[in-house]
């Protein structure tokens, strides 16, 4: 077993869902604050800072000055996506070894509801969609050819991974009722998280009968909207020793961003970036999926969970469905999945949602829902429409 890269010694996490009033701005400095304050430092500790803005792309580079951290050594602004996060500690830890920086706060926040009764589908919906109806009730969009696919209908994020989660069923004959067996795994680890917005329980009943948002695409299948905030810091394994808290060691980190034409017959809708990176961060321990004790992965949509299953080989291509329905990514089951309910019921924050709990549980701090068995945890995010990924595994030991 390799030795870990670094160490995650801090985690701050604010208020989540409909909160108002406040800015990206002020939540990000607050989960500085939160994860300093957890990891026994004080600002004048931090040297280097590397921030992920969401949607409303509320945050920058003028975070250091609001947030008054000076003298940093390290500071950026990154943005792949949903694959940030897994990215942001990819390099620090890098950073942390290379003696570039000793303490690096990476942080994530977005503010996408605008104001209380505000629809979730306005805030991820677009330019394009809030923009006056065309005369055929279609939505209007750029003119020309660049405006052709929302002419028929396909415009935002929905739409692609319904397309994607189509082509699977249509391939391997997935089900949405396996689908759904995911949703409500999720919604039983939410059942035991504080910090969850979904927290009343759900049965497979209840994802079929909610309605389409993008066929096959159930409300149940689909990430909430949160504003809020999460920040972690991360620093050198011998650092790691000194921290106030139980560090959360990361052992392995990866990338895969395939390409895709967008043509037919490319398998990118089936197959993701998982599968190139698989094979370094599985290759940097030499293990296999099988001695994975936690998953924590990106799960904007139920489909991506089911495909990544696949793709770092927890199952064949194709049988992701089989493998999720008999529950065992709920609680008590033997793959315990998305432990604090996942971006489809506690909160998404991007790949921060399972950064954080990957954080949790690796440092023993899940109570209710801790996995008492937490020696590898898989961490995952995806960006774009399945076109960036990257990964860290956590761990409560340095070997």
């Amino acid at each position: 077993m390799a030795q870990a890269k670094a160490a995650i010694v801090g985690l701050g996490i604010t208020e989540m869902g409909k909160v108002f009033g406040r800015s990206g701005t002020s939540l990000a400095i607050e989960a500085i604050n939160l994860a300093l304050e957890d990891a026994g430092l004080k600002k004048d500790d931090l040297d280097g800072l590397l921030i992920n803005a969401g949607i409303s792309n509320s945050i920058g580079l003028g975070l250091q000055n609001a947030g008054g951290f000076k003298g940093l050594r390290l500071l950026n602004h990154m943005n792949a996506a949903g694959s940030t996060a897994c990215q942001m500690v990819q390099y620090a830890s890098m950073a942390v070894q290379n003696g570039m920086a000793n303490y690096v706060a990476c942080v994530f926040a977005d503010t996408p509801l605008a104001a209380p009764g505000a629809s979730s589908g306005a805030a991820y919906g677009g330019a394009a969609r809030a923009a006056a109806a065309s005369g055929n009730g279609r939505p209007a969009g750029p003119p020309g050819w660049a405006g052709l696919n929302a002419h028929y209908g396909y415009f935002g994020v929905n739409i692609g991974y319904a397309m994607a989660a189509r082509r699977h069923m249509a391939e391997f004959g997935t089900t949405s009722e396996q689908f759904g067996a995911i949703a409500v795994a999720e919604r039983d680890w939410a059942v035991m998280n504080d910090r969850a917005q979904m927290r009343t329980p759900i049965t497979i009943e209840d994802h079929q009968a909610s309605r389409f948002i993008v066929e096959p695409l159930h409300l149940l299948d689909c990430c909430l909207v949160s504003n809020g905030a999460v920040a972690v810091i991360v620093t050198s394994v011998e650092r790691a020793a000194d921290a106030k808290a139980s560090p959360a060691y990361v052992l392995a980190m990866a990338q895969g961003h395939p390409g895709d034409s967008r043509s037919a017959g490319d398998p990118h809708e089936v197959s993701t970036g998982a599968v190139i990176a698989r094979e370094t961060l599985y290759g940097q321990l030499g293990i296999t999926a099988k001695d994975i004790d936690i998953c924590e992965l990106y799960d904007c949509y139920t489909y991506t969970v089911l495909v990544t299953l696949e793709d770092y080989g927890f199952c064949a291509k194709g049988e992701g469905g089989a493998f999720v329905e008999d529950g065992k990514l709920g609680p008590g089951g033997s793959l315990p999945t998305n432990t604090g309910g996942g971006e489809l019921s506690a909160f998404y924050m991007w790949g921060m949602t399972p950064m954080s709990e990957g954080v949790i549980q690796a440092r023993g701090g899940g109570g209710q829902r801790q996995v008492a068995k937490n020696d590898l945890v898989l961490v995952t995010g995806n960006g774009g429409i399945l076109d960036y990924h990257a990964s860290i595994i956590l761990s409560p030991r340095p070997a």
